[in-house]
């Protein structure tokens, strides 16, 4: 392979790809990433006026990209709101889906109040089923795609006082599992990216305590920056990522190392 099989292969050229959680965090430096890669990047988020604002950056660096409002939590606004896009820009290249909520934070599972639990079960894992429901019968019929999610080291290990996240984040990684599978022969990947504790605005609500315990598992003894992640998920997204499939990556600063 020369420079230029490899430089199209980790490029975004003609490709549109759409960030959830664009607004803030591991999903803006997600849709800046690819969008200075080459993407039409769609940025995805509830905060509008954030997205305004990432949507202008990438457009002043001569980037494409444009916006859309939608609650992940809800069925019916992943579901219009997907068609629509489709019907918008014919093809749908991939997928980074970053969208989601701490939780309840500091709380044994006992005192945790189930609207509250119920509702990051909505965000981070519902969310990520329906947006893949919604995506894969055109990336079948298109033979190819690239879907990535966001799960969490917390997935794998669990966080005390975080009960609801932890589950929300192992169901991610479960579903990515199973559906990587259904989906491998028709030029799809599907993985998961499992990050440590990342210095994003996500982490303003998770309380001092959980942080410090997250920080003194991590070797690296620091957060890891979005950047760093959405390095990451462009790899995951890119048409580099041809033979993994199912699979989680560890971001994690050396916690996790399986």
């Amino acid at each position: 392979m020369d420079y230029y099989e490899f430089m199209e292969l980790i490029t975004f050229d003609g490709q549109v790809v759409l960030v959830t959680g664009a607004a803030s965090g591991i999903g803006k430096s997600a849709a800046l990433l690819l969008a200075s890669r080459g993407a039409k990047v769609v940025c995805i988020d509830l905060n509008e006026a954030g997205l305004k604002t990432v949507v202008a950056e990438i457009t002043a660096a001569g980037g494409s990209a444009s916006f859309k409002t939608m609650d992940v939590s809800s069925q019916d606004e992943v579901k219009n709101g997907m068609a629509q896009l489709l019907k918008e820009h014919g093809q749908i290249h991939a997928l980074a889906h970053s969208a989601g909520i701490s939780g309840p934070t500091g709380k044994p599972v006992e005192e945790v109040d189930w609207k509250d639990f119920q509702k990051t079960i909505e965000i981070n894992l519902y969310g990520t089923v329906w947006l893949t429901q919604a995506l894969l019968p055109s990336m079948k019929a298109n033979k190819y795609g690239r879907i990535v999610h966001l799960a969490s080291i917390a997935g794998k290990e669990g966080n005390p006082g975080m009960s609801a996240y932890n589950a929300s984040k192992a169901g991610v990684i479960g579903f990515v599992k199973g559906v990587a599978k259904e989906a491998a022969t028709f030029g799809i990947s599907i993985n998961a990216i499992a990050p440590a504790v990342i210095r994003t605005p996500i982490n303003e609500t998770v309380s001092d305590d959980v942080q410090k315990y997250m920080i003194s598992r991590i070797p690296m003894g620091r957060l890891g920056e979005p950047e760093e992640v959405a390095e990451l998920i462009a790899f995951a997204a890119s048409k580099a990522c041809s033979f993994t499939t199912g699979f989680t990556f560890d971001i994690s600063g050396g916690r996790a190392t399986y």
